[in-house]
């Protein structure tokens, strides 16, 4: 969502040792300067001399949270299942060092500049051709080569909340603009994890936010998701060609493995997807109101989650690329299917499909998403 003519007043008043993980910076994205650090965060480890620290949320029913600065990772989040049991119900590693590895598949991860693939890592904007990089066969996927899965964000933490901030600058993975990024974690008394994503640019760029969980909602690691039962909140979806890149259709679920509008075990059709699901779905809803996107049921926890969102669409990935190769949380093996992600979003490739929803953010404007991940018992 954009919000038109947004004015900046911030980018006169810039405090230069605010964004100290970053070279550049050309003023923040939120209003609210009140925002008070109330604990400096436990280190867990250091790149490039900048010291890595995760964050704990907890919320009154004992749910809890742990985010680090790194990548705005989500490394862990308990939930209690019918008997009152906490588990965390994400995937993740035990050491820093894992999550630091290349073959880490953002695991959750905040995802941008842009957030899913770029067809051939390039796109024309105004009559100019830009070139990003690439790292998924040819195409530009979730930033390129390092996104912001793969930095050090400045964090601070007030009560149940961790605001995070990072400057992307002009020219990071090929994108133009000096890009000013806030995004804010909530754990709510609600059993409610929320993210809120803002942003500002100096000059035009795409700009696709999102969270790249993995969810087991099981709590164990070593049973696959495909008996969660899944229902997504949309009628149409976006197919792919081989690269995984939107082909432009729109095509009706109804009829198709790709009908979740009535609630489904995950694994009942994907036989019929070849390679899996890892497809982003057309939400059914006007503007960008949040609202149900999806929902994911696991019987044996009764664990019941529900996701609202402001995007127009969502990704489901079904884990396809879980090989067994990743060590996991416990030492245990993420094997194919040991998790699923659903991302809020923008459609793919969209910066080279002028029939999807516009992903330029223009200068002036205020880049604004809202996506929430609802726990309850069912």
């Amino acid at each position: 969502m954009y919000l038109k003519n947004f004015c900046l007043p911030f980018f006169l008043s810039i405090t230069l040792g605010f964004f100290s993980c970053n070279s550049e910076d050309s003023g923040t994205v939120s209003e609210n300067e009140e925002f008070i650090d109330e604990g400096e965060g436990k280190v867990v480890g250091l790149l490039d001399n900048v010291e890595i620290k995760e964050y704990v949320l907890k919320n009154k029913n004992g749910m809890e949270a742990v985010i680090l600065n790194y990548g705005g990772i989500v490394k862990s989040l308990l939930v209690p299942d019918k008997n009152g049991n906490l588990q965390d119900v994400v995937l993740g590693f035990d050491s820093i060092g894992q999550y630091l590895r290349t073959e880490n598949p953002y695991m959750g991860a905040i995802i941008g500049r842009y957030a899913n693939r770029i067809s051939r890592g390039v796109f024309v904007m105004d009559g100019r051709s830009y070139t990003l990089e690439s790292n998924d066969n040819e195409n530009s996927l979730h930033g390129g080569i390092k996104g912001f899965d793969k930095v050090v964000w400045n964090a601070a933490k007030k009560g149940n909340s961790l605001r995070l901030r990072y400057v992307s600058i002009d020219g990071e993975g090929g994108y133009p603009g000096n890009l000013n990024v806030e995004v804010m974690y909530e754990l709510t008394d609600d059993n409610e994890l929320k993210i809120t994503y803002a942003a500002t640019t100096d000059k035009p760029t795409p700009v696709n936010l999102t969270n790249h969980s993995y969810f087991n909602l099981s709590g164990d690691y070593s049973e696959s998701v495909l008996n969660h039962i899944l229902h997504l909140n949309a009628d149409k979806y976006t197919p792919v060609d081989e690269t995984l890149i939107p082909t432009g259709e729109i095509a009706r679920t109804g009829g198709t493995p790709f009908d979740f509008t009535t609630p489904k075990a995950i694994g009942e059709d994907i036989q019929q997807v070849p390679g899996g699901y890892d497809h982003n779905f057309v939400l059914n809803k006007l503007g960008d109101s949040l609202t149900l996107a999806a929902t994911l049921y696991h019987e044996g926890s009764g664990r019941f989650m529900e996701m609202f969102t402001t995007e127009p669409g969502v990704q489901f990935y079904s884990g396809n690329f879980l090989d067994g190769s990743l060590t996991g949380k416990g030492g245990k093996p993420y094997q194919k299917h040991a998790g699923l992600c659903l991302e809020a979003q923008h459609f793919p490739d969209s910066p080279n499909r002028p029939e999807f929803p516009d992903t330029i953010l223009q200068p002036g404007e205020k880049y604004s998403q809202t996506t929430v991940y609802k726990f309850s018992i069912k």
